[in-house]
């Protein structure tokens, strides 16, 4: 990358009467009282309802389809086969890769079904449970055929082809970073530690499935999209251009209330494709909702790496080099984002807050007969950060130095930024150590290893402690960058800031929320900058009828790129109104000043015009500047000069139950720094929820598929969540470095707590088992497995450990 320009952040010189404050969301009273309109709250009349009949094979050949017993039921209107879509355009993925293999994903398989979960047959009907009941009479002639589900083994010799274009099962390969370095440093290293890991696979399980309910006005040739989406406007170019070739102007796509995310919405689903088809076909509207049991085999899964890992380092702890090969599990297809989640957003992670001198990854994405994998919470950073952190502490374990010093020691220095790593990434700006220094004294860290020490010698207590420090880089930018590696998007983000005549305003921001507090967050700057109640400030998101065209909510990047472009955007309208209050005060512009909402002259403290009188002016446009056009109304469109780098410490504090194998979370520390806190109350509140996401996958969660492809964990009786008795209280603090690519000095905090936590949590179970002489233990640690372990360890040991 080249050099970073120079910093736009202009630090606040007036007080704040809103941003930095912990105001509470003003769209949860709606939320909490049931009141939410989410799409399935949506009917309309006339509307008809669909059901999927799924492939229950992982991999098989389609033969004939017989449909007659389902017509024949009271109430089925139609029956819809890959033949009737036939003419539909593949579900397109949206970023390329030199040699990338995309193969044709038809919204209903034609000829064969690559996953469990494939759509066979739709069946459209006046009643949701019609529509079910006529599926289950749907007869289909499937041939099974072999199928592979673990990447490990899709590349095997004589493993069944997922697509016969893609040999041997490979989508992509990928490198990054000097192997040739990364030699070198080996060459010269006192130490080398080497880690093979898993990354196991995830479900998102947003609290609101997925839905779609699509209306078509044969009179004007429009579609209209009510959809669970994160990004609206990337649904309706990839629906209008790609897939079913309808002029992008007819067709309105409406994200409403949206019950959570982690990714999982991002995404163009086969079913948003076969609703609108069906609505014009039939021309009636078409419902679809899924069911919780849809959602495991449908949504798309996150995560599953497997890698092996080698660090150099010299005796005293300093890195050398870090070389990493890591194979990703694709699934079935590649969806909209899927072949960045493990590469530019896995591998230029792999510097971690280090100074590494060299680094080089090999990362290998391969089909399988599973669920598409593509971008959840984190999307690559996680997996970057987890393997980082893993292999450093078990460098400093096998070099006998505390992982906290052999962090601080390899530490990149603030005076180093921005930093170039060895991977691409140019870090804007950072001070690790104080992060790590308030970590350590929150946890009483001295105490810690006391208590842990005494138990390891009594054999009846075993403590563990897990160190994550750990970079992101969120707010993806600038578009030409993207561009360049790869992805058929831009990053911009948009804005419009709309000033009515009584003074109130209305934002219509391209970011969409769901569950970040943007409605709360938005109306804080604005009322900031304004200098109007919050009350005043209305913003709409999730229209593409209403909004100018954005990219949506996704990879942290609403408050550093949408909240930018908003900032942006009032200051065009804190100029105009300036001009206005200054003709109407018979002052120069640069003589006026806005005082506690008032436009007043500078030295001249009485009279004045509020913002009402200007905004009123500027449509009634009778006492007007001369070479201004009436109207109060602005838009921008702000793409980002760089990403934008949080980063954080964060400790976990486990006690591991060697007679049961049970992980029991005693107390957690997290120190972030995402630069200025817009809201404090809202930042806390994100990093709570990636933190239990992060310890689900740690402790808890796994998606596990049988050798045939089918899920065995597709059910919350299998796939176990974490609950409220799992956590402790977290105990939340920050640092504050701003960064210099946007003018609010922000940086992204949604994802931070998933992104550190998994790393933080595993580390201190594996700290707690190297009492057993155990060094390493893939995720989940479920009592079970920790329980094996440790059996298998005293078996190994002169003396058991608790002796």
């Amino acid at each position: 990358m080249t050099k970073l320009p120079d910093s736009n952040y202009v630090a606040p010189t007036s007080p704040q009467k809103f941003m930095g404050k912990p105001i509470k969301r003003v769209e949860d009273p709606r939320f909490i009282t049931g009141a939410g309109m989410y799409t399935d709250d949506i009917n309309v009349h006339g509307q008809l309802h669909a059901a999927m009949l799924r492939s229950p094979y992982a991999h098989a050949k389609i033969g004939k389809i017989d449909a007659s017993e389902a017509l024949a039921l009271p109430g089925v209107r139609a029956v819809l086969t890959g033949e009737d879509m036939a003419g539909v355009g593949s579900i397109p993925t949206g970023w390329l890769l030199p040699g990338l293999v995309v193969p044709h994903h038809a919204a209903i398989a034609h000829t064969e079904v690559n996953y469990v979960g494939d759509i066979v047959a739709v069946v459209i009907a006046d009643t949701r449970a019609i529509a079910e009941d006529a599926v289950a009479l749907i007869d289909v002639d499937l041939e099974p055929l072999g199928s592979t589900s673990l990447g490990s083994q899709a590349m095997a010799e004589g493993a069944t082809l997922v697509h016969e274009e893609a040999p041997g099962n490979v989508a992509f390969q990928w490198e990054i970073g000097d192997a040739a370095a990364v030699e070198e440093g080996f060459a010269k290293a006192d130490k080398v530690v080497s880690l093979k890991l898993r990354n196991h696979r995830l479900v998102p399980n947003a609290i609101e499935p997925r839905a779609s309910l699509s209306e078509y006005r044969a009179a004007s040739d429009e579609y209209t999209l009510h959809t669970t989406s994160q990004n609206p406007h990337i649904h309706r170019l990839l629906l209008a251009a790609f897939v079913l070739g309808i002029p992008e102007q007819k067709l309105r796509v409406i994200s409403p209330d949206v019950g959570g995310g982690f990714g999982s919405k991002i995404f163009q689903y086969a079913e948003e494709v076969i609703v609108l088809f069906a609505s014009k076909k039939l021309r009636r509207p078409i419902k679809w909702a899924a069911r919780r049991s849809e959602a495991f085999v449908t949504d798309a899964q996150g995560r599953d790496h497997e890698s092996e890992a080698e660090i150099a380092l010299k005796s005293d702890g300093s890195f050398l080099a870090l070389r990493v090969k890591t194979l990703a599990n694709m699934g079935a297809y590649l969806t909209t984002f899927a072949p960045a989640v493990p590469t530019y957003l896995y591998g230029t992670l792999l510097n971690g807050v280090y100074k590494f001198p060299a680094i080089h990854a090999h990362v290998t994405g391969v089909f399988t007969n599973t669920v598409p994998v593509d971008a959840y919470r984190g999307a690559g950073r996680p997996e970057a950060t987890y393997l980082v952190e893993r292999i450093v502490s078990k460098a400093a374990q096998e070099l006998g130095i505390d992982p906290s010093e052999i962090r601080r020691k390899n530490f990149i220095q603030p005076q180093d930024f921005p930093y170039q790593t060895p991977v691409a990434l140019v870090y804007d700006s950072g001070n690790y150590e104080p992060a790590m220094d308030k970590a350590l004294g929150m946890a009483n860290y001295q105490n810690l290893l006391k208590e842990q020490a005494e138990g390891r010698a009594s054999g009846k207590k075993y403590i563990g402690i897990g160190f994550s420090t750990y970079v992101e880089a969120c707010g993806l930018a600038p578009s030409a960058l993207v561009g360049q590696l790869g992805a058929q998007a831009g990053q911009w983000e948009s804005s419009v800031v709309r000033v009515m005549p009584t003074g109130k305003v209305e934002v219509l921001t391209g970011s969409h929320s769901h569950g970040q507090g943007h409605e709360t967050t938005f109306a804080q700057l604005v009322a900031e900058e304004l200098q109007i109640p919050m009350e005043d400030v209305t913003i709409v998101h999730g229209d593409t009828g209403k909004m100018p065209f954005g990219w949506g909510t996704y990879g942290s990047r609403s408050a550093a790129v949408g909240g930018s472009a908003l900032k942006m955007a009032l200051g065009k309208i804190k100029a105009k109104a300036n001009k206005i209050a200054a003709h109407l005060l018979e002052a120069a512009p640069e003589d006026v000043e806005q005082v506690d909402g008032t436009f007043r002259v500078k030295g001249v403290p009485e009279g004045g015009k509020s913002f009402f009188d200007v905004a009123l002016m500027a449509h009634l446009a009778h006492n007007f500047p001369a070479d201004m056009e009436p109207g109060l109304e602005e838009q921008y469109m702000y793409d980002p000069k760089n990403f934008v780098y949080p980063f954080g410490t964060h400790i976990a504090v486990v006690e591991v139950d060697a007679d049961t194998g049970k992980v029991k979370l005693r107390q957690y520390v997290a120190v972030d720094d995402c630069g200025p806190l817009m809201n404090p109350l809202i930042v806390e509140g994100q990093v709570h929820g990636g933190i239990a996401q992060g310890f689900g996958q740690a402790v808890l969660e796994e998606t596990v598929y049988d050798e045939d492809g089918n899920l065995l964990s597709g059910n919350f009786m299998e796939y176990a969540m974490p609950r409220a008795e799992d956590m402790v209280q977290i105990q939340v603090d920050h640092t504050v470095t701003p960064s210099p690519h946007n003018p609010l000095g922000v940086k992204g905090i949604g994802e931070s707590g998933t992104i550190s936590s998994t790393a933080a949590v595993a580390n201190a179970v594996v700290n707690a088992l190297e009492a057993f002489g155990i060094n390493h233990l893939d995720m989940p640690y479920t009592p079970e497995k920790v329980w094996q372990a440790i059996q298998a360890a005293r078996k190994d040991m002169p003396q058991a450990a608790d002796d």
